[in-house]
C-alpha cells in the first residue's frame, strides 16, 4: 500500500476516533446527569446512533477542513506544485504563518495529497 494511502486511511481514523470519544464522553455525562438506564446504551438502536454520529463527525471535520483549505489557497497560504518531473502528483506547499495550519494538513492527509511545510 502506498504511503499517502496509509496516511490518509490513519488520518480517517484518527478523526472517526476522536469523534467516538467525544460520543462517548456524553454519553458519560447523560449517565451521570440524566434518569438514563444503563440498558439504554447496549441497544441496537443507540450502536446505529454512535455509528451515524462517527460518520458523521467525520464527515463535519473533512467538510471543515476543506473550509480552511479553500480559504487557505484564496488567501495565497498554500500553493500548488509539481512534486517531481515524472510524477503526476501535486505538492502542496504550506506557509508557514498559514492560520488554519492544522486543518489545512489535515485536509491534506484526509485526501491523500502530498505536502510541504514551507519556511517564509
Amino acid at each position: 500500500m502506498k504511503p499517502l494511502t496509509v496516511d490518509m486511511l490513519r488520518a480517517h481514523l484518527i478523526v472517526a476516533s476522536f469523534t467516538a470519544l467525544c460520543a462517548q464522553l456524553l454519553a458519560c455525562v447523560a449517565l451521570l446527569l440524566l434518569p438514563v438506564s444503563q440498558q439504554l446504551f447496549s441497544s441496537t438502536p443507540f450502536r446505529l446512533l454512535a455509528v451515524a454520529a462517527i460518520v458523521s463527525g467525520v464527515i463535519v471535520t473533512r467538510e471543515f477542513a476543506q473550509a480552511a483549505f479553500d480559504s487557505a489557497l484564496q488567501s495565497r497560504h498554500v500553493t500548488s506544485h509539481e512534486a517531481h518531473a515524472h510524477a503526476h502528483a501535486r505538492c502542496v506547499a504550506i506557509a508557514a504563518d498559514c492560520p488554519q495550519c492544522w486543518l489545512v494538513v489535515l485536509h491534506l492527509r484526509l485526501t491523500g495529497r502530498p505536502f510541504v511545510l514551507a519556511a517564509h
